[in-house]
């Protein structure tokens, strides 16, 4: 009896670089489960080829003539559905923001573009790159347009328990997680009276630009925390990717990575920490994303009596994170991404 294999996973790669196509594409075709089906040198073109060649994912750039990679995935999003991987060689600046932008427009991850320079390291790179198109390449994809803000933050200063409501909002997100992010921080003032961390799944290096992108929308001050810094009403900190962040009292504390931990920051790190310091006086929220990290920590949350979220299905990117702390009975409300901002307002109230 013939065992039927399974198709491959069709891909188009899309950059207006030779070198960087050639690399993406021997990086792929390197993995028999997937096929590079085209390829792309400008964002017309691969708007034009999704169309004809409809793949199973696209790699796509950003900053390339003519029509660029954000305008690409809003045509694509909005006419062809069809997950996209980012892979952008700016970490820093504009071409970061534009990275960022068009996650907000749809696209699923971004993630640092392989340079000529690593040739010799292709096995650990493309280890990582395969590792992405496999996963998302089976996500059932949505489009994401929201509002931009732009009104400036209000530092205050944090005093763990010191008020009423519950004092500090922990939150944990993966794949999809920020555009998913950039809704929620965007509906809070910039008076809202708790400090806001974030542990959110993303490659090496993309924080800054994250923290810059969500700068520009959101009303309150957003930042990359700082290992012993001391928390601020008002104010969003994301944990680093090279470290776990936990909280200690008032203060944020980095720790390197746990042995056999997968991914960098841990969510349950972040969750359980809070729980250990606040007890009832967190709110913890879980985001889209792919796994179950996230989901114990609630757990410990809820347990120690915090108020706890989670994103629900019909909103979610990937239902992963969530449904894990749904089934552990981790999530007191599992909330549409729109009601979550609301529920926070409610939950978090100043001290009289």
């Amino acid at each position: 009896m013939i065992v039927p294999t399974a198709a491959p996973i069709r891909v188009l790669v899309t950059d207006d670089s030779f070198v960087a196509r050639e690399m993406l594409s021997q990086i792929l075709e390197s993995d028999p489960a997937i096929e590079v089906v085209g390829v792309a040198s400008d964002g017309m073109e691969a708007v034009e080829k999704v169309e004809r060649l409809h793949p199973d994912l696209v790699t796509m750039d950003i900053h390339m003539p003519g029509m660029d990679g954000l305008i690409a995935t809003e045509r694509i999003m909005a006419y062809t559905p069809t997950p996209i991987l980012v892979v952008s060689s700016s970490v820093h600046g504009e071409g970061m923001g534009r990275a960022f932008d068009a996650l907000s427009a749809g696209a699923l991850e971004v993630i640092k573009k392989p340079e000529p320079r690593d040739w010799a390291d292709l096995q650990r790179i493309g280890t990582e790159v395969i590792s992405k198109v496999k996963v998302l390449s089976r996500v059932k994809v949505i489009t994401h347009i929201t509002g931009r803000r732009s009104e400036r933050a209000e530092r205050r200063p944090y005093a763990a328990g010191g008020q009423s409501g519950r004092s500090l909002v922990a939150i944990g997100s993966s794949t999809g997680g920020p555009s998913a992010l950039e809704k929620v921080l965007a509906a809070l003032p910039s008076s809202f009276p708790a400090p806001v961390v974030v542990a959110q799944h993303i490659a090496e290096g993309f924080v800054d630009g994250l923290v810059t992108w969500l700068s520009g929308v959101c009303p309150m001050r957003v930042k990359a925390a700082e290992d012993g810094e001391e928390l601020r009403k008002g104010t969003v900190y994301f944990a680093p990717t090279e470290y776990n962040l936990a909280i200690a009292g008032s203060h944020v504390v980095f720790s390197p990575r746990l042995p056999g931990q997968v991914y960098v920051p841990s969510v349950d790190v972040l969750f359980e920490s809070a729980a250990a310091s606040l007890g009832a006086g967190v709110v913890g929220v879980i985001l889209t994303g792919m796994g179950a990290d996230g989901a114990r920590g609630l757990r410990r949350m809820r347990d120690d009596g915090a108020a706890t979220i989670a994103q629900d299905e019909a909103s979610s990117t990937v239902w992963g994170m969530p449904k894990a702390a749904v089934e552990l009975g981790a999530a007191e409300s599992v909330l549409a991404l729109d009601a979550i901002a609301a529920s926070l307002r409610e939950l978090v109230v100043p001290a009289r």
